[in-house]
């Protein structure tokens, strides 16, 4: 029987099946993970000639040493102040004359795919969330969820509408094995919305886009980041989503995975950051959180290692030690686990 490809094993994961090995989900571009994420280029990021960058709504993204080259709306500077006038604020770029079979074809080009071994997860950002507080802040954002709720579901509904026809257009021109969708909707310690919020204005809106997912049989991931747990029931049962990264571990993640078993692929379930900071930590003791957390999740399938590292000084030695080593690890355990 031939071997199984790294593709085929994460893909196996996802459908709900245990796999050969346990699949590692790497955050190092030096390292290919088992899928490669490829977006419609008609809603990517645009640059000028001065690296200033904005997203397709005019939201323009700024970076700094704090964010590690991460990037977030001008906290200064927001489109809208308030919410009744998006109709005047928020447009769509125009389709017309897309080419959209090109489009594909010069997209999975740039994203540079081992389509042996790697799985094509197609993005469709659905951050219904993530583009209100871009758009107005925080602070204006979550008034306008409780004040004017016919306003943000227009504007939603605007939104998705959008969402939907770029993905009608473009999705089998990427002939995807994957469809991914984002929005952060939590912090560390809690939501941002409530549950009712969720129920109300998002997972409706996430469902129209994972619709086309649905149609074409394929897996569903979700990225949300911080302590969302409360939302992760309509996010599998309605949603359709069967894996779900980074799955932090603020959330009850052993009730999650009681509850679902492998339905849904838990991604990570470890804080980098405070796992393995502390100071002259051994290779055998990185083994033994890194075991402890396999023993934790991975029995009968639905979990895949991912750890991120934010390096601030790329000459620390002693954190690239760390990180090589935990990779290593990780790549050990993975294909002895199901073996034992």
């Amino acid at each position: 029987m031939a071997k199984l490809t790294e593709k085929e094993n994460y893909l196996m994961c996802l459908r709900g099946e245990q796999p050969e090995w346990i699949p590692h989900i790497s955050m190092d571009p030096a390292i290919p993970g088992p899928s490669a994420g490829v977006s419609p280029s008609v809603i990517g990021r645009k640059f000028d000639a001065e690296g200033r960058m904005w997203d397709i709504w005019g939201v323009e993204l700024i970076t700094s040493k704090e964010a590690a080259g991460g990037r977030i709306p001008k906290t200064w500077d927001f489109l809208l102040d308030d919410i009744t006038k998006w109709h005047d604020v928020i447009k769509a770029p125009s389709l017309e004359g897309v080419d959209w079979e090109m489009m594909a074809k010069k997209d999975l080009e740039n994203a540079h795919i081992d389509y042996e071994n790697q799985a094509v997860s197609y993005g469709a950002s659905a951050g219904y969330f993530q583009n209100l507080m871009a758009f107005m802040g925080f602070t204006e954002g979550l008034c306008a969820l409780s004040e004017e709720p016919e306003e943000c579901e227009a504007l939603f509904d605007y939104l998705c509408d959008f969402t939907c026809e770029v993905v009608k257009n473009s999705i089998d021109y990427y002939k995807p094995d994957i469809f991914g969708i984002g929005d952060d909707t939590a912090a560390w310690g809690n939501p941002f919305v409530s549950l009712e919020m969720m129920q109300k204005y998002f997972v409706p809106r996430y469902s129209r886009v994972t619709e086309f997912a649905k149609e074409r049989n394929l897996p569903i991931t979700l990225h949300n980041c911080g302590k969302c747990e409360i939302f992760m029931p309509d996010m599998i049962e309605k949603v359709g989503v069967t894996g779900w990264n980074p799955a932090q571990n603020c959330n009850d993640l052993a009730a999650i995975k009681k509850r679902f078993g492998n339905k849904v692929v838990l991604t990570g379930c470890i804080n980098s950051s405070q796992t393995f900071e502390k100071p002259g930590i051994t290779e055998d003791e990185i083994r033994e959180i890194l075991w402890d957390v396999a023993n934790q999740y991975a029995p009968g399938g639905g979990f895949a290692f991912q750890v991120h590292f934010i390096i601030p000084d790329p000459n620390d030695q002693f954190v690239l030690w760390k990180k090589a080593t935990v990779n290593r690890i990780m790549d050990e355990i993975s294909h002895e686990f199901y073996q034992k």
